[in-house]
């Protein structure tokens, strides 16, 4: 199927790995043969559990990968040049990932064997897996990616990367050959969404084909190596019901948010990094009719809306001249044009506030939009001082009068101590006294205590209120009487701790 190269060739070609059709070349994953790159430090150890004495609970775990020496790497490096030179590698696009994959484990099974290479039957498989994802996946990373209970990895430099399961972080054994490899990964990442990462541009974001939310900083600026941070986001898209499931919210608090998405409420999304305000915000958007058209502005498109009129909207970093530059604000601004129904963006955190704003007092009711606070309060804040850092010189009470003719409810999530994640607040946004902003809390999360373990115990309520400022809102949609008796269950005494 492959042609194969002669004996003449005089450099090794670029390769193009296994994915969407139009994938940039990158260079070659390993350097030349011969060179021995540092040898990396043990990974960390962990002791295997007792099966007489029941641990506590723990993410599922791969095998702990063997730790790798100079020599392995030598070897990797010999089989991976004879590889190129057996087969055009560039073809393999043209194949589906796993008869790819099982096109390099036979040409480097039969490289192994001519070449007389002694490996036990571990290592060979340990080979043959790193090779195919070199060429065709993300090197080292692989493993971890395809495992769905990652919610975050974390690479400092080539020999040492943390992962984040079940709210905890915790160190892998995974390594990279050297601060090269990984470089030449994070390059193979960013070139599919058009981004590039280099000196002059050492810091760069983009997302991988799923989705997954990536961050790119080099050397000068990460002095230890290149470090590349992926939010992960699982294969199944989150529903509300999944976090009732997890305790993140109550049936009777999902309830509520159903009826504020549905009714077409402005909804703000807050929290800290990691308290799950996309995910949040992907639940709030399941519930928007599938007639409606929705246009979506992010700096790496990651959101997952699943209705069928739907407009992906991206930011553009400069080019090398420092030109071509399209902001968020620009997004905003042009997304007003294309005739939307809802706006939603992915995270505010700049002059663009301003015309999300104008956006909602305008006539496209139900805009989400989410930022980084740590109270309702703080987000509405936030709001303003992000407009007033924009250069925009209008009086407070000015902008405090547009915030609350936009903003109806404002969704806290926060990462607690223990690392679980909890809706804490819904927030609705009542109006002005004197140059005040009110608020009223419509639904939230108490904190009682901990458990033996650390874990924290608390329970989502009901505030007492009757009927909330949007009740006019779920009454013309249709939904009060869900709503009644969602706040009244949600206010029982009985109503159980978690």
């Amino acid at each position: 199927m492959f042609g194969r190269r002669g004996s003449t060739s005089t450099g090794t070609p670029p390769v193009r790995p296994g994915g969407p059709a139009g994938m940039p070349e990158i260079p070659q994953i390993e350097d030349a043969a011969g060179v021995s790159p540092p040898e990396p430090p043990a990974p960390i150890k962990t002791e295997p559990k007792s099966p007489s004495v029941a641990p506590p609970p723990q993410p599922a775990q791969a095998p702990a990968p063997r730790k790798k020496t100079s020599e392995y790497y030598e070897t990797k490096a010999q089989i991976f040049n004879a590889l190129v030179e057996a087969i055009d590698l560039s073809q393999l696009a043209r194949l589906d990932a796993e008869d790819a994959r099982d096109e390099i484990r036979d040409v480097v099974n039969d490289i192994i064997a001519l070449k007389n290479v002694v490996l036990s039957i571990s290592e060979q498989e340990d080979l043959l897996e790193d090779i195919c994802n070199d060429v065709l996946g993300y090197g080292p990373l692989e493993p971890l990616l395809a495992r769905d209970d990652i919610a975050d990895i974390m690479v400092n430099g080539a020999f040492t990367v943390y992962i984040e399961t079940e709210g905890k972080v915790e160190q892998t054994g995974v390594t990279f050959r050297d601060n090269a490899q990984l470089m030449n990964i994070c390059q193979r990442i960013v070139s599919q969404v058009g981004r590039r990462v280099d000196d002059a541009s050492p810091i760069c974001d983009a997302r991988l084909p799923d989705g997954s939310r990536v961050n790119v900083i080099a050397p000068p600026l990460s002095i230890d190596g290149p470090a590349l941070t992926i939010r992960k986001f699982k294969r199944d898209k989150l529903t509300l019901d999944q976090l009732v499931k997890f305790g993140s919210i109550t049936k009777e608090g999902a309830t509520i948010l159903q009826i504020i998405g549905r009714s077409r409420c402005n909804v703000l999304i807050s929290g800290g990094t990691g308290s799950g305000k996309t995910t949040l915000l992907n639940c709030l958007t399941a519930y928007i009719d599938g007639t409606e058209r929705i246009i979506t502005c992010e700096d790496s498109a990651e959101l997952q809306l699943q209705q069928p009129h739907v407009v992906r909207l991206e930011t553009r970093p400069p080019n090398l001249e420092g030109e071509g530059e399209i902001t968020m604000r620009d997004l905003v601004k042009n997304c007003l044009r294309m005739r939307p129904e809802r706006i939603i963006v992915g995270e505010v955190r700049g002059p663009e506030a301003f015309d999300l704003l104008q956006a909602m007092n305008t006539g496209h009711d139900g805009s989400m939009g989410t930022l980084h606070a740590n109270s309702p309060r703080e987000a509405l804040s936030r709001l303003e001082s992000m407009i007033t850092m924009g250069g925009f010189s209008l009086p407070s009470r000015t902008l405090r009068e547009m915030i609350v003719s936009s903003i109806d409810v404002v969704v806290q999530a926060a990462r607690l101590r223990d690392g679980s994640r909890r809706i804490t607040h819904v927030t609705e946004v009542l109006g002005m006294e004197g140059d005040t902003i009110t608020t009223q809390d419509v639904f939230i999360y108490d904190m009682v205590g901990e458990d033996p373990n650390g874990r924290i115990i608390g329970r989502h309520r009901s505030t007492g209120i009757g009927r909330p400022k949007f009740w006019d809102r779920a009454r013309y949609f249709g939904e009060e009487n869900r709503l009644a008796q969602a706040l009244d269950a949600a206010e029982m005494p009985e109503y159980a701790v978690e």
